[in-house]
């Protein structure tokens, strides 16, 4: 057999292998796009679908400490020093 035979056998087989495998999912539906018809009824009947708090537009929370967050962000606080290193030398503890 020749190399270009059996480069076409591969490509034959990865052809076919890839026809195959949308048939192998075994789908109950007609297309994969059917869903939940039920569901997508009721909510098109619906006369207001929106949560009612939803036109609550008073916003309760407090202006100074937002701007006390959003400054922090801004200008984030100094990380503390590392702390200091303890090395034991024949049992005494010495500090650098």
């Amino acid at each position: 057999m020749s190399r270009n035979s059996a480069l076409i056998l591969i490509l034959g087989t990865g052809l076919l292998t890839g026809c195959a495998a949308d048939y192998l999912n075994h789908y109950d539906t007609v297309t994969l796009a059917a869903g939940d018809t039920q569901k997508f009824n009721s909510m098109l009947q619906t006369v207001d679908p929106l949560n009612p708090a939803s036109r609550n537009t008073h916003i309760e929370g407090d202006g100074a400490r937002a701007a006390a967050v959003a400054h922090s962000y801004k200008f984030p606080p100094p990380p503390p020093p590392p702390p200091a290193i303890t090395v034991n030398v024949g049992g005494s503890g010495v500090t650098q």
